[in-house]
């Protein structure tokens, strides 16, 4: 296969896996920590009105999700390039960035949360990535 068509591959498996990862992580959350009373989290004016309830420990799976998604997808590019392996760790991450600027817009949270989501969640997972990929012994 022509390099260029796997590491194009790899970055769209990438994707695939790191939104996977994310999406079960937001659907489990509300089962390990259950949401303020009243608030409807499948209902966006619900959420709205509701996130001053919120306390931080509603916050940690949300950030659980972006991180792991984002560490998950980025590893994933890294195994199945054929080159140019942190780059597009790099680029997955920087997709799941834009999304966690996108939600942080959408959707209302508290400032702290959403400078340790961007900040922390995004970048330094695909670093992380990226360097547990290259470890000795790969």
């Amino acid at each position: 296969m022509p390099k260029l068509l796997q590491n194009i591959l790899s970055l769209l498996a990438g994707v695939v896996v790191g939104s996977a990862v994310n999406m079960a992580l937001i659907q489990l959350g509300p089962l390990l920590i259950a949401p303020p009373a009243g608030v409807d989290l499948h209902n966006a004016e619900s959420l709205k009105q509701g996130i001053s309830l919120f306390e931080p420990q509603h916050f940690v799976t949300p950030w659980l999700a972006h991180a792991l998604g984002t560490f998950a997808g980025a590893w994933v590019a890294c195994y199945l390039a054929a080159s140019y392996k942190i780059q597009l760790a790099f680029v997955v991450a920087l997709l799941f960035f834009c999304g966690g600027v996108a939600a942080s817009i959408m959707i209302p949270a508290p400032g702290w949360f959403i400078a340790l989501d961007l900040l922390l969640a995004y970048l330094p997972m695909a670093w992380l990535a990226g360097k547990l990929h290259q470890s000795p012994g790969r």
